[in-house]
């Protein structure tokens, strides 16, 4: 066994190595449910083969001992050597083998199923969120809001709510479902979404803006235009840049286009059922659905709905719409 457990904490350190470096293209999520699995195999075993055993060799042990004191008493030997209590403890001890498996299961288990269902922790590494969310927030996303789904397969399981307009939302970047991505909900199955020269229209409705003092960018050392939209009834923040101009250079050709128009003051979009039409509130430095397309139900991942620290800036920690 002890050659066995080398091989799997082998295997995914080798595993873990080679995505550090690049070599293979890592899933944290399918990691952690074979860890989940190995670690829960081994706590079986452990709890019901090789506990007993231990525990019936040291009762052995001990039955020996007293057995063995009883027959030198008898023959007036009181002072007898060895302390069998300390090779109890010995007997007793989880091997090295074990306690690097079974005995990681609670914890591993544990961090599964609230990463799962719950919540699970992300780090933005970007600022196309930027004012809402700056680059190193390390923030929450709600895992039940939109229907439980089932880890690796992000198959849905429970209907849930489903995503309005406003929220951040975490989901898998179709081009690259092995990637994870941040924007904010804009257009829902079935709406129009015009943004023309950096005014958003929905469904033929101009989007509520106000004009806030501008907004310093302490990475591009710049200032920006920022500005106050609501969106379902929610207020945040986004950015223009003036001199980007309005047109979306480069979009892919991606599922759904024939359902867009791109022109030099911008683009319009008809979002198809069963998708989402995503931009970040950095509206001129966002790779977003303008580009890449529409978000399909199947990759949403949850919603983003707290920074619980940034170690750069201590104060970002609290919730954000």
């Amino acid at each position: 066994m002890q050659a066995l457990t080398s091989a799997v904490l082998a295997g995914f350190v080798l595993y873990a190595a080679s995505w550090y470096f690049g070599v293979v293209e890592g899933n944290f999520a399918l990691l952690l449910f074979l860890a989940t699995i190995v670690t829960g195999v081994y706590w079986l075993a452990e709890r019901y083969y090789f506990l007993p055993q231990r525990q019936n060799a040291a009762a052995l042990l001990e039955a020996t001992d007293i057995q063995r004191r009883q027959d030198l008493g008898k023959m007036g030997i009181s002072q007898v050597d060895g302390n069998v209590e300390e090779a109890k403890s010995r007997i007793l001890m989880q091997p090295w083998w074990l306690d690097w498996t079974a005995g990681l299961f609670p914890v591993i288990i544990s961090v599964f199923f609230l990463r799962s269902f719950l919540v699970e922790p992300f780090k933005i590494p970007s600022g196309s969120m930027i004012p809402t969310l700056l680059v190193g927030d390390l923030i929450l996303v709600n895992k039940f809001t939109y229907g439980l789904r089932l880890p690796v397969l992000n198959t849905k399981i429970t209907e849930g709510t489903p995503p309005q307009r406003g929220d951040v939302m975490v989901f898998r970047y179709p081009p690259k479902p092995s990637l994870d991505y941040i924007k904010r909900v804009v257009g829902l199955p079935g709406d129009t979404v015009a943004y023309i020269n950096k005014r958003l229209t929905i469904n033929g409705q101009p989007i509520e803006t106000n004009v806030l003092p501008e907004f310093f960018d302490d990475d591009v050392m710049r200032y920006f235009k920022q500005l106050e939209e609501s969106l379902g009834g929610k207020k945040h923040r986004l950015l223009n840049d003036d001199q980007r101009p309005a047109f979306v250079p480069g979009a892919d050709n991606f599922a759904g286009r024939e359902g867009c128009l791109y022109s030099v003051e911008g683009v319009t979009c008809k979002v198809p059922q069963g998708h989402y039409f995503m931009m970040g509130d950095n509206r001129d430095n966002s790779l977003d659905s303008r580009y890449w397309g529409f978000v399909p139900e199947r990759n949403i991942v949850g919603r983003a709905f707290f920074v619980w620290m940034n170690f750069g800036n201590p104060k970002r920690i609290g919730a954000f719409d």
